[in-house]
């Protein structure tokens, strides 16, 4: 497998190595010693989860405050626009975001450690992602920020998304860090 850095610090794109032949392919999607040596982590993933979404559907920008999730993506079926934002305090990339488009047919995995908030927008006319989390689910310690908030300024690939409530209602940047518990 080959592990790329990122502009942000610490976020990775793996990519894993792929036999392919006339049958079709096989990938190992995890092996724990092995992720954690090329990601140069000692942490381990607890939850499992699995998305299904339509077209033009934002889920995020997702983070949970006092008990951060590390988390390794992966499209099983279509493709997504992937964005995640620095918010670990001592990061040189401290409020920082970028993005990658996963997708069945890159195979791409992303790796986003704790202290990120993470969000997605599907690109084609369904996604299926499914992703390893280190922490397990917190509903009450989950944060939503605002998907277009002007200080984040993220180019998503519409203006126009499908959105939950929740991630209608997201906070600013700003009304996140004052709110945050140091």
């Amino acid at each position: 497998m080959i592990v790329v850095s990122t502009t942000i610090n610490d976020v990775k794109i793996i990519q894993p190595n792929i036999f392919s032949d006339d049958r079709g392919f096989f990938m190992e999607t995890f092996e724990k010693k092995r992720y954690q040596e090329a990601l140069q982590i000692n942490l381990n993933f607890v939850q499992d989860n699995y998305s299904h979404s339509k077209k033009n559907v934002l889920r995020g920008l997702h983070i949970q405050q006092t008990k951060p999730q590390g988390k390794l993506i992966r499209v099983i079926m279509g493709e997504i626009f992937d964005v995640f934002i620095d918010l670990r305090d001592q990061s040189p990339t401290f409020g920082q975001w970028s993005s990658i488009i996963l997708s069945e047919q890159n195979k791409k995995q992303l790796w986003i450690p704790p202290g990120f908030a993470h969000g997605l927008f599907v690109l084609s006319d369904t996604a299926n992602i499914e992703y390893k989390c280190t922490e397990y689910y917190h509903p009450e310690d989950e944060i939503c920020l605002l998907w277009n908030d002007p200080d984040l300024n993220i180019k998503w690939p519409s203006m126009t998304p499908i959105l939950s409530i929740k991630d209608k209602n997201g906070l600013l940047l700003k009304d996140f860090l004052s709110l945050r518990i140091k």
